[in-house]
């Protein structure tokens, strides 16, 4: 286990580095689970370019710290392919995403997917999600993974945690996809049936 690396994804625009409190709180977090408590500070390792959105990726493991920076372009996402899978784990942002890669590739020609574990929505494969009903966006209450964009909005208060059953998915009128580098996007649908497959 403490040979494994994880990942954190860091937005970098213009030379600014985006909420990286929440990307430390994880990354030690992360090392907690594997019985390590001391840390380093993940600002120290970031020098992003001075122009441009770029997606700081960085690599860590117990004892290394390795930073790269690739321009970002959003992928356009208005279809979700349905996937179920009651076993996947993915609890820590690790870089081993086989399990993910496995269920994105069974996508066909949709935009992305939405992974259901024991009958329940989870994340796509690349960001949290929230549903909106009654004035309130909605997030599940059992992600795959804990997001820090997620866990931003948990505490601003913007989205709230709730088990969201996969037949309860047409009772919901829009969908956001939720990840550091498109923060809060609401999938522009104007029928939520059609976005999912």
């Amino acid at each position: 286990m403490k040979n494994n690396s994880y990942l954190e994804t860091i937005k970098v625009e213009n030379g600014e580095i985006f909420h990286l409190e929440y990307h430390q709180k994880r990354y030690e977090s992360v090392l907690n689970s594997l019985g390590i408590s001391t840390y380093k500070n993940l600002s120290e390792f970031i020098t992003p370019p001075d122009l441009d959105l770029y997606r700081c990726r960085l690599v860590y493991t117990v004892d290394t710290v390795e930073v790269s920076y690739h321009k970002y372009v959003k992928r356009d996402i208005t279809q979700l392919k349905i996937i179920y899978d009651d076993d996947i784990e993915y609890s820590l942002k690790s870089t081993n995403r086989e399990e993910i890669n496995v269920l994105y590739a069974r996508r066909g020609r949709y935009d992305e997917i939405l992974i259901v574990k024991n009958s329940f929505l989870t994340d796509t494969s690349i960001a949290n999600i929230a549903l909106y009903r009654d004035e309130v966006w909605y997030t599940p209450a059992s992600p795959l993974l804990k997001g820090t964009t997620r866990a931003r909005l948990l505490d601003e208060g913007k989205i709230v945690e709730k088990d969201i059953h996969l037949d309860e998915i047409y009772e919901y009128s829009e969908v956001a996809l939720l990840n550091a580098m498109i923060d809060f996007d609401i999938i522009a649908q104007e029928n939520i049936r059609e976005l999912f497959c």
